[in-house]
């Protein structure tokens, strides 16, 4: 698989910003594919693992990787998976698969509503540890299926700076947003990484169309994932080496103990290209 090395810009935005905006990562047949996919799930009448809103604005599935073989590139797409290695680290985990479908606001909705409202991921580490020691534990990549480039289409926004702060973020009153709040254009195939520390709300969706997005988290090796506790074979007979680490499969067959977990696929991998992760 490529390996895409991060460039200096890039890393200075996501450090010191908290997101990063890539285009062109899906092609027109794989958003096509991947759309077919999402589309044939919320027509179903699955309930396992479905997550939706009493007011009818967002349905998907959680775990969705596991639901359809055309999510599977996604796990390790050539074009992101090896900048997360180099923003989060090698150690990594599958921590979510949501897809998420956004569907209009009623007629005459104002563009200032936010829904989700502003927030960070990750609700039980801010729980047990709040927000001034919640550390850059995971990143979600959100790769968009339909096109966002005209305000008030259902995007993710982001606070910019907001993974800096040791506290909950400020809106001045009288308004809906931080000052430094960013509404992402995008066309459908672009993605947006974003760390668990950036607060981000869902923008209207004022259109006739459903946003369509699926988003991805990735956490440390040594962290819960959040949608399943363990993959079923069937699933995980699908995937190669680095795959079957993410969804913390065991990739060799030793039974002693190995303080840094083991032989991990993805680090090797790595390191073959040239990079080498130290921590901060």
């Amino acid at each position: 698989m490529d390996f895409v090395p991060v460039t200096p810009a890039q890393k200075q935005q996501f450090d010191e910003q908290g997101f990063l905006i890539v285009r062109n990562v899906l092609d027109r047949d794989t958003t096509s594919a991947i759309t077919e996919a999402s589309d044939r799930l919320i027509a179903s009448d699955q309930t396992e693992n479905r997550q939706r809103t009493n007011n009818g604005l967002y349905d998907g599935f959680r775990n969705c990787v596991s639901m359809d073989d055309a999510f599977m590139p996604l796990l390790t797409h050539p074009k992101t998976f090896s900048l997360v290695a180099q923003l989060l680290g090698p150690n990594l985990g599958l921590l979510t698969s949501h897809l998420i479908y956004r569907h209009p606001d009623p007629p005459g909705s104002p563009d200032t509503s936010r829904m989700p409202g502003w927030h960070r991921d990750h609700f039980v580490s801010m729980r047990d540890l709040g927000h001034s020691r919640i550390p850059r534990h995971s990143l979600k990549i959100a790769y968009y299926l339909t096109d966002l480039s005209e305000p008030n289409t259902g995007a993710t926004m982001m606070a910019s700076g907001s993974n800096k702060l040791k506290e909950e973020i400020n809106i001045p009153e009288g308004q809906v947003d931080p000052e430094a709040a960013i509404e992402p254009l995008l066309n459908a195939g672009d993605c947006v990484f974003f760390e668990n520390r950036t607060w981000h709300a869902g923008a209207p969706n004022l259109t006739d169309r459903i946003r369509k997005a699926v988003m991805f988290g990735y956490c440390y090796s040594w962290m819960r994932p959040i949608d399943y506790r363990q993959q079923s074979l069937r699933f995980v007979e699908k995937l190669n080496a680095m795959q079957r680490f993410l969804v913390g499969e065991s990739v060799e067959d030793t039974r002693e103990f190995q303080f840094d977990g083991g032989v991990n696929p993805i680090n090797t991998w790595c390191e073959e290209n040239g990079f080498t992760y130290q921590s901060a």
